[in-house]
């Protein structure tokens, strides 16, 4: 499975990558900015988007907005990280066309399996 992470935070990019690749086992695709993962998105053809909801310029739900006004990227599914998880906020992200939200800061070595249990809840489980 290939997994499109966005983060404007370089620590956090490197410890999503090494917790997608050596825990995880995924194939990692990595943006620093929202309008970056729209064109990885594009290019790359990810089977998830881990989205970071809180970046400069554009956020988590402009470019989720963006993704589905794409006929060619409406149907990758999106997972927004953040840490702002208040109910009215994740009915709000669910809404809007995420398929879940991963509270950060996240466990590195349960990042995957969490992963894996959204993407199963949803209806979009993929291997490995």
């Amino acid at each position: 499975m290939k997994v499109l992470l966005v983060d404007d935070e370089e620590d956090i990019r490197k410890i999503g990558r090494l917790s997608l690749q050596a825990v995880g086992k995924f194939e990692t695709v990595i943006a620093s900015s929202a309008a970056e993962a729209i064109a990885l998105a594009a290019s790359e053809r990810p089977d998830l988007i881990l989205m970071d909801m809180m970046m400069p310029g554009m956020d988590g739900l402009e470019a989720l907005a963006e993704l589905k006004r794409d006929p060619a990227l409406a149907a990758i599914p999106v997972l927004f990280m953040t840490a702002r998880v208040q109910r009215t906020e994740v009915d709000q992200y669910l809404r809007l066309g995420a398929i879940g939200v991963i509270q950060k800061p996240f466990d590195p070595m349960l990042l995957p399996s969490e992963i894996r249990r959204i993407l199963d809840a949803a209806g979009h489980a993929k291997g490995p």
